[in-house]
């Protein structure tokens, strides 16, 4: 039974990227047709929400806002036009929101506008707070049920744990665009970041064997020990980058046939060999899922020699969260609190959490408010 929805609640309201966080009392929205009012149990923080907040990495985004990306949540009040989700329900809350006339019109809540008009007008005029606040309203198809019983009394996730679903579902879409099949053989370039590291993870619960590349020795050691723990017998190779192309290329080859490559590199990456190493290792008909930031990662006589496909992808669509739920609820990745090791903090201790945000990044690693 759940509790009648507050007139008033509290959130991390940014006035500008000059002024920053602060924490105020604000009027609970109510629920709209194609929507749903949540209570957030849980709201994720990306590394680099700091700098985005900040204006270091200026991204486009009207203010002022309630801060936030996505977050695990209970369904507090409905619009008239909910016919599947029910008050009290526990859900994952997306932060991808498209335009319900045009989906290719989308932005991300509360960190990017998107580039054009439709998103843009979506973002200021309609759904601009996102979910570092005790109550938000968010558009229906962006709360995905989650099997409460299932997942917290059998499988043993309490929400913060859950909350990992925001950095597993990014290489979920990657590796589903480009069809990756079990027993592949996939290379995840970077692999010790936070979405690197799981996407080793999902690449592994999917059936796939995964080459990790990374720079790091010692973090390549760690994120493998990580993934046997959760996943025993995991199929799990690593191959620190060397900045020597052939070399990198060889190492690769070395495992034997690639047969698709999953990049994740971030902007500091571009001037990197390793992608290129990557996919020059492919085999003929190889693919690619290009959801980093850097150029077109090879010489024409590859790509159109061995007949290689790039595929660009940012985030993942709705059918893969609802998929990617199931294997979950089935018990494909590991249990409980082995999935993720989570640091939560109270909506007041906003500056200390995004600080930490930016350092405690890695393989099974996640940090988030608990309004």
């Amino acid at each position: 039974m759940s509790s009648p929805v507050p007139l008033s609640h509290r959130a991390l309201v940014l006035e500008s990227t000059t002024a920053g966080f602060h924490l105020q009392t604000v009027p609970t929205p109510l629920p709209t047709p194609g929507s749903a009012v949540l209570q957030i149990l849980q709201a994720g923080i990306i590394s680099y929400h700091r700098e985005i907040y900040d204006g270091t990495r200026h991204y486009a985004f009207p203010q002022p806002l309630v801060g936030g990306s996505s977050a695990i949540a209970r369904v507090a009040a409905l619009g008239p036009d909910a016919v599947a989700l029910t008050v009290g329900q526990l859900v994952f809350v997306d932060c991808v929101v498209r335009g319900r006339d045009d989906p290719s019109e989308l932005f991300l809540t509360a960190i990017s506008e998107g580039a054009r008009a439709g998103s843009k007008k979506l973002f200021r005029d309609v759904w601009r707070d996102g979910v570092w606040a005790e109550y938000a309203r968010m558009p229906l198809e962006n709360c995905v049920p989650l099997n409460e019983a299932r997942l917290c009394k059998e499988l043993g996730y309490g929400v913060k744990e859950l909350m990992y679903l925001c950095h597993l579902l990014v290489p979920f879409g990657g590796l589903r665009d480009i069809k990756v099949e079990p027993g592949e053989t996939v290379v995840v370039s970077p692999a010790t970041g936070g979405y690197g590291g799981a996407a080793v993870k999902v690449a592994v619960a999917l059936g796939a064997r995964v080459i990790a590349m990374g720079r790091d020795e010692g973090k390549l050691a760690a994120l493998k020990e990580h993934v046997l723990k959760g996943a025993p017998g995991a199929s799990i190779e690593t191959v620190r980058i060397t900045g020597d192309e052939k070399a990198d290329t060889a190492a690769l080859m070395a495992f034997g046939t690639v047969d698709a490559v999953l990049d994740l590199s971030p902007p500091e990456a571009g001037k990197s060999t390793h992608l290129k190493s990557a996919v020059a290792a492919l085999r003929r008909g190889g693919r690619v899922s290009m959801m980093g930031f850097v150029d077109v990662p090879a010489a024409s006589w590859k790509l159109v020699g061995d007949d290689i496909t790039l595929k660009g992808k940012l985030m993942y669509e709705r059918e893969d969260m609802f998929q990617f739920v199931k294997m979950l609820e089935r018990g494909l990745y590991p249990k409980g609190k082995d999935l993720v090791d989570a640091k939560t903090f109270a909506l007041e201790d906003w500056k200390e959490a995004m600080d930490v945000a930016a350092e405690y990044n890695g393989i099974g690693k996640l940090v988030s408010f608990a309004p």
